[in-house]
C-alpha cells in the first residue's frame, strides 16, 4: 500500500470516529429531560371480582398471534391481534375488535402487509404485535412492527395516529430507532405515559444479542430516546409496571440457559437509572410471554405459564413486595396432564374448552376443527 494510501485510510478512520463521537456528544446533550411517570388511574369498585371469558376472533382456520387491548374514552374495549395462515404469512393483517360490555363487535382489518408497503414505499415481508397507546391529546397510536429481509430480529416499528377511536388511522410511518440500518427493534409490551405526556414504549432486540430497552417517544410520535434494560441474550419482551411517578418494575421473558426464571430489573428515579445486572426472580418462564400490571395499592399482577418447558398453563400470580415474592391466585388454564395426545381426544377436549369459554357458543365442533388443524402434526395434538 502506498503511503498516500495510508494516509487516506487514516484520514477516513478518524473521520469516521470524530463522526461517531459528535452523533454521541449530540444524543448526550440533547437528551430530553427526565420525565416522572404518569400513575395510571384505576377505577374503584365496590363489586366482587369476576372472570367471564369470550371468544374475540371468531374467524376459524386461521392462526391469530400477540393480542393486546385499550380502554376507549366511553368504556369500551378495543383488542388488536395479527391474523393470517400462518404466523409471518403474507396474508397476515393487523385486525381489531370492540368489547361494549356485553358482547364483541366483529372483527375488522385495520391493516394488512400491502397497504403497509405502499405507505412506507419499501417492501414490506410480513408484519406483527400490534399495540396501542393513549396519547395526551386523546388520540389512539397503533405501534406494530414489519419486516422487510429475513425473520423478526430484522424488524422495524410502525406507527398509526387515531382521532376516532380506532374507526380510522392515519398513514403508517416508520419510527427511526437506529442510527444505522434500523433493523431489531421490536414490540411486546404495553406502552405507558409519563407526566409530561409524553410515551414510553418497552421495545427489545434480537439481532446480534438478546435484550431488553425503552424507547421515549414525544406527545407527536418522534423518538426521543432509548435505554438499554438489559444485555447479551438474557431477556426480551420487556413489561413495564409503573408503582409510582418515581418506581417502577420491569419483566422480561427469559431466554437463556436453565433454569428458566423471568428477568427482572427495577428503577427508583423514573427510569434514569436501573438496576444493573437485571436478575432472575422465582417465576419460573419457559421462554414465553408476559403480561402484568400494577395495583393501586402497590401489588403488581402478571399472567404467564409459569413453567420451565411448554405452554400447557395459564397462571395468575401477585407479588405484594416489587417481585421479590409471588403468590399464585388463580389457574386460568391447565392442560399439563394431556400432553401429546390423538386429533380425535384433542377436538373432543377443545369443544368442551370452547362451551367453557363462552356458553352461548353455536359451534363449539367449528372451533375445535379449526384448532386441530393448526396445532395437530403427524397426529400428535399440542395444548400449547
Amino acid at each position: 500500500m502506498f503511503e498516500s494510501d495510508k494516509n487516506l485510510l487514516r484520514l477516513l478512520t478518524l473521520a469516521l470516529i470524530m463522526l461517531v463521537a459528535g452523533a454521541a456528544g449530540y444524543k448526550i446533550s440533547n437528551r430530553p429531560a427526565p420525565a416522572l411517570f404518569q400513575v395510571p388511574v384505576v377505577a374503584q369498585s365496590k363489586s366482587a371480582a369476576t372472570l367471564q371469558t369470550y371468544f374475540v376472533s371468531t374467524q376459524q382456520n386461521i392462526a391469530t398471534h400477540a393480542a393486546s387491548l385499550i380502554e376507549l374514552n366511553d368504556g369500551r374495549i378495543r383488542a388488536f391481534w395479527f391474523a393470517g395462515s400462518r404466523e409471518g404469512a403474507q396474508d397476515v393483517d393487523i385486525q381489531s375488535a370492540v368489547f361494549d360490555g356485553k358482547q364483541w363487535g366483529a372483527a375488522q382489518s385495520v391493516i394488512n402487509r400491502e397497504q403497509t408497503q405502499q405507505a412506507l414505499s419499501r417492501y414490506v415481508k410480513k408484519l406483527g404485535n400490534p399495540l396501542p397507546a393513549r396519547a395526551a391529546d386523546g388520540s389512539l397510536w397503533l405501534y406494530y412492527v414489519t419486516v422487510s429481509l429475513g425473520g423478526w430480529a430484522g424488524s422495524s416499528i410502525t406507527a398509526m395516529n387515531s382521532h376516532d377511536e380506532g374507526a380510522t388511522w392515519s398513514a403508517p410511518q416508520r419510527l427511526i430507532t437506529s442510527p444505522f440500518i434500523n433493523i431489531s427493534t421490536l414490540i411486546k409490551g404495553t406502552p405507558f405515559a409519563y407526566r409530561d405526556g409524553t410515551i414510553g414504549l418497552p421495545i427489545y432486540h434480537e439481532f446480534l444479542g438478546k435484550f431488553g430497552e425503552l424507547l421515549h417517544l414525544s406527545q407527536s410520535g418522534e423518538v426521543l430516546d432509548k435505554q438499554r434494560l438489559s444485555s447479551g441474550k438474557l431477556g426480551i419482551q420487556p413489561i413495564l409496571l409503573v408503582e409510582n411517578d418515581k418506581q417502577a418494575t420491569v419483566l422480561m421473558r427469559h431466554t437463556g440457559s436453565r433454569p428458566k426464571r423471568v428477568i427482572a430489573t427495577q428503577t427508583d428515579d423514573a427510569g434514569q437509572h436501573w438496576s444493573s445486572p437485571p436478575n432472575k426472580t422465582t417465576l419460573a418462564n419457559p421462554d414465553a410471554a408476559i403480561a402484568g400490571v400494577s395495583l393501586p395499592d402497590g401489588r403488581i399482577l402478571v399472567t404467564l405459564n409459569n413453567l420451565e418447558t411448554g405452554r400447557n398453563a395459564l397462571s395468575l400470580l401477585v407479588s405484594e413486595d416489587r417481585g421479590e415474592t409471588w403468590q399464585s391466585i388463580y389457574q386460568l388454564e391447565d392442560q399439563q396432564k394431556n400432553g401429546f395426545v390423538s386429533p380425535d381426544s384433542f377436538a373432543q377436549a377443545n369443544q368442551q374448552l370452547a362451551k367453557q369459554t363462552e356458553a352461548t357458543i353455536a359451534d363449539a365442533n367449528g372451533y375445535a376443527q379449526s384448532a386441530q388443524r393448526n396445532k395437530c402434526v403427524a397426529q400428535q395434538c399440542d395444548f400449547e
